[in-house]
């Protein structure tokens, strides 16, 4: 697995562990390397050591071993307000009693900025964020969406080496969640700012990270951009976090060039791309995501592999139809379909043929 960004290294985790009790490691030997002007993510569920390692570039939390570099300094031992870095949260940190502008005045303050040019600059960070009108509110007068808004103009305003965010719209509903999360994309396009971003929501990074590193247990799963994730996952636990996935338990029966013949468990054999297969014999899960299955006949790619299968139910999702199949004794494989105008509906208990083309059925590791 390749750590490398695609431009010279910025920030750099070289060799870094954590423990909180001596004994138990929550980062696990890492090693990554994140370009000047990226924006990666670190995504994965909770407890699985993305958080630690972002407050371990911060500075609030101290590495057990190995060592991090920032434009390639050495920031073991350096506090945190000397790092040149910005931080927004999910609680939006921002002082009740001050306003909007003082609340941006504040990190330059604290960097001793004459007067004019922290007035310049905070006229500057509410800009980017389209928030001039509200200089002289306090954070209580504004909404969540207006609060992260200024949070994020705060992490900005001293012209930050990089931008740490630690799920940051997490607390915002879905709707301003989505439009937000352009926001911040766009804005690290226009500024060529570095993020390192952290959600355990992985819409929120496939949507906008130049690269996402998968954590699970304390390590990277996987490392590259979102559509090397989602299109070819490396193993199980890649495969079920990123996206929704079907997943066929079956056994190795030939292995050769890359390629995997899979007995399957009601004993059909089907073709996959082997990933992290290494004999015959081996365990393995099948990987199909939902919407690389079809039941038309003249829908179906050129070479398709075609299987029995039982309609269980289907959901109506407005822009898509969600159905759920029983094949090769599996009763949790979805296929997912277009709502488009004269979409064959199925129904409960119907038999049909489903395919897929080869090269979208991946043997993984099973779990």
């Amino acid at each position: 697995m390749s750590t490398q960004p695609t431009n010279d290294a910025f920030v750099v985790y070289d060799h870094v562990q954590k423990s909180y009790d001596g004994q138990s490691l929550v980062v696990k030997d890492l090693n990554l390397t994140i370009g000047k002007g990226e924006f990666l993510t670190m995504l994965g569920p909770s407890g699985s050591g993305k958080t630690t390692c972002l407050m371990m570039l911060a500075g609030f939390e101290t590495a057990t071993s190995g060592e991090i570099r920032l434009d390639g300094k050495n920031i073991n031992d350096v506090p945190p307000h000397k790092r040149g870095i910005g931080m927004v949260f999910q609680n939006y940190a921002l002082f009740p009693h001050m306003t909007v502008g003082e609340n941006l005045s504040f990190p330059l303050e604290v960097r001793s900025l004459g007067k004019s040019e922290r007035e310049d600059r905070v006229t500057r960070a509410l800009d980017m964020v389209q928030m001039g009108q509200f200089r002289n509110r306090r954070p209580a007068q504004l909404s969540g969406g207006q609060q992260q808004r200024i949070a994020l103009a705060r992490a900005l305003v001293f012209d930050p080496k990089l931008v740490l965010m630690d799920e940051p719209l997490g607390a915002l509903d879905k709707q301003l969640r989505e439009h937000m999360q352009f926001e911040i994309k766009a804005l690290h396009e226009r500024l060529g700012i570095t993020v390192v971003y952290v959600t355990h929501d992985q819409g929120e990074a496939l949507t906008m990270s130049d690269r996402v590193a998968v954590f699970n247990d304390g390590r990277i799963q996987q490392l590259a951009p979102p559509a090397d994730l989602y299109e070819r996952p490396e193993n199980s636990f890649v495969a079920s976090f990123i996206g929704e996935n079907n997943k066929l338990p079956g056994r190795i029966e030939k292995l050769e060039g890359g390629k995997a013949l899979v007995r399957l468990a009601n004993g059909e054999l089907i073709d996959a791309t082997a990933v992290n297969i290494r004999e015959n014999g081996q365990e393995t899960l099948v990987s199909i995501r939902p919407e690389r299955v079809e039941f038309k006949p003249e829908m179906m790619p050129p070479g398709a592999h075609t299987i029995d299968a039982e309609v269980l139910d289907v959901v109506y999702m407005g822009d898509i139809l969600r159905t759920r199949l029983r094949v090769a004794e599996s009763t949790n494989f979805v296929m997912k379909s277009r709502n488009t105008l004269g979409q064959t509906r199925l129904s409960a208990g119907q038999k049909i043929k489903i395919g897929w083309h080869p090269q979208d059925a991946r043997a993984l590791d099973p779990v």
